[in-house]
């Protein structure tokens, strides 16, 4: 396993890197999990975007390597970086440095996407002012940090199901007016009769669930959105 090894505010983190094929320098991707942690399914993605091209990171926001058992544990491994707001975005801060110190990676053409609670880091990322150029959350949180937003530096593709319990139709419009008053190039995409966590085919709590449609149509769009932003 290409298991990445990398230092984030001090916490060792144990990443997988995925690579294309050739010399590069390539375009390099943040690939940010879900609450659970990094797993197979984020390091599929991984795979995916390093077959188009990209060197793709998954990210340990939590350090050492953490997978949680189970989704008690997960919850409570997420509220205690929910409650840090700085804490989670330095997470990710540290990860795009050692995504844009690698040799093969061109550190002016590098982007995130965010799954879930992942989705919620990308964007806390760029509400930062942190220097990469696109981020995507795919079914991710949206509520603003205490700490307030700058102005962003990335562009923001937001792909979203409209019926998701955990961001209802008022916090997609608090998200759009937070990204027109910050954000210089944002869009965001609806799922119709989708909930939370359409990408996961294990899915299966209430208002959440895997929509073969919906997971086809993100990824076509997140396509787009990087060949544009970071090609």
């Amino acid at each position: 396993m290409p298991e990445m090894i990398y230092d984030a505010d001090g916490t060792e983190c144990h990443g997988y890197l995925a690579l294309p094929k050739g010399d590069g320098p390539f375009p390099g991707v943040l690939v940010v999990p879900a609450f659970m942690g990094l797993s197979d399914m984020e390091r599929g993605h991984a795979d995916r975007l390093a077959a188009l091209g990209y060197v793709a990171l998954g990210v340990d926001y939590y350090g050492g390597g953490t997978l949680a058992a189970s989704r008690e544990e997960a919850a409570q491994n997420m509220a205690a970086l929910n409650g840090d707001r700085p804490l989670l975005a330095a997470r990710i801060a540290g990860a795009l440095s050692a995504l844009q110190g690698l040799e093969m990676v061109d550190a002016g053409r590098t982007g995130a996407v965010g799954y879930c609670f992942g989705g919620k880091a990308v964007l806390d990322l760029a509400r930062t002012g942190a220097a990469f150029r696109a981020g995507v959350t795919m079914h991710g949180v949206y509520d603003a940090p205490p700490e307030g937003t700058q102005v962003m530096q990335a562009a923001m593709l937001i792909c979203d199901g409209w019926d998701d319990p955990l961001c209802p139709p008022e916090a997609k419009v608090a998200l759009a007016q937070e990204l027109t008053a910050h954000c210089p190039d944002w869009q965001m995409l609806a799922f119709g009769h989708t909930g939370h966590a359409f990408t996961n085919p294990g899915a299966n709590a209430p208002g959440m669930g895997y929509s073969e449609s919906a997971d086809a149509r993100s990824w076509a769009a997140m396509e787009r959105f990087f060949a544009e932003k970071l090609g």
